[in-house]
């Protein structure tokens, strides 16, 4: 029989992570424990997680978009409401305050060397990435800006088509990716801007995956090889991730891993393991997103509870390691 895990000493130990988090749209302030949503710096390392990406949302759903009222609902100040090239430049400056100010517990990584170093520290690392290229605003030379800024992914589209190419959403015509998009692509891969795949549409895949320069990976989706769902990745994007050395992270919403458990959350990580290789896995929660958490999972602060079904499955101390966080490690370590 195998020797008990002590959950706790492993999350200190290992560099836990998390590939994506929502947490930039709401009004709540990062440095403050909230028993809202489901993210904040407090929680997080409570949690022992040591890297988070956060992303930028600036775009709603995708038949009525209704971001802007969100906003507004959130207190944005009417400046950073006016486009959505505003609202991506007002939470990339509002995850930086937020980091200033949280008495060195928390920093942007933006690149391997500054990671290494607030992991060596106990600071947590704030990766940034943007969700939709809309929010450039149709000026690829914003893609240069932002990398200056701080931000090391993006994904081309989000919940809609926009004028770099397709959705992943159903209905709307799994559009191919555009010559702009080709722009964009091409500029990301030039300053070393990551790939988030999340939300392209199966016709753009081929263009993304097979880039000379872009390094792609996936912050949140799950697997179509566990539950057959538009939001899911195939068996075969997931291989291709991995051949390029990428990630998957594996989102926990119900509504894409076929069940309410956490452990209808192990099975698409148990199968994106057999697909891609015990280097290719992690987490990419999708807290924050506007969507349920597993029951049991209130916030970030149950994640052990994951971590022991993944055990409880039979994976290997070895294996959990990575899917927590080593692979991101290492990733980041490579990518940024």
């Amino acid at each position: 029989m195998a020797e008990p895990v002590d959950i706790g000493e492993l999350h200190r130990r290992v560099a836990v992570a998390d590939g994506h988090a929502d947490s930039l749209m709401w009004n709540r302030d990062l440095n403050c424990a909230s028993e809202q949503g489901h993210v904040d710096f407090p929680r997080l390392k409570e949690a022992g997680v040591k890297i988070q990406c956060f992303t930028v949302v600036t775009r709603g759903l995708p038949v009525i978009d209704g971001f802007s009222l969100f906003a507004m609902k959130q207190g944005w100040p009417r400046h950073a409401r006016a486009d959505e090239w505003s609202r991506c430049t007002f939470q990339v400056e509002r995850l930086a305050e937020y980091c200033r100010e949280s008495k060195g517990n928390a920093s942007i990584a933006a690149t391997a060397t500054q990671l290494e170093a607030n992991l060596a520290s106990g600071k947590l690392s704030a990766v940034l990435g943007i969700e939709g290229g809309h929010a450039l605003g149709g000026k690829v030379e914003r893609v240069a800006e932002l990398y200056e800024r701080g931000v090391r992914f993006m994904s081309l589209s989000h919940l809609s088509n926009n004028e770099l190419g397709g959705t992943s959403t159903p209905m709307f015509g799994n559009k191919p990716l555009t010559q702009h998009g080709r722009d964009v692509l091409d500029a990301m891969g030039e300053v070393g801007m990551l790939v988030d795949v999340a939300h392209a549409s199966p016709s753009m895949l081929p263009d993304l995956l097979s880039h000379k320069k872009a390094r792609v990976f996936c912050s949140h989706a799950g697997v179509q090889g566990a539950t057959p769902l538009w939001r899911n990745l195939s068996d075969e994007v997931c291989k291709a991730i991995a051949d390029k050395g990428g990630v998957v992270g594996i989102i926990f919403a119900p509504q894409f891993v076929g069940g309410r458990t956490m452990k209808h959350v192990v099975r698409h990580v148990a199968h994106a393991l057999e697909v891609m290789g015990e280097e290719g896995v992690a987490f990419g929660s999708d807290f924050d997103g506007m969507i349920p958490l597993p029951q049991g999972m209130r916030d970030v602060r149950d994640l052990p509870k994951l971590t022991a079904a993944l055990l409880e499955h039979g994976l290997p101390v070895r294996v959990v390691e990575k899917v927590l966080g080593e692979n991101y490690r290492r990733f980041f370590g490579e990518a940024l």
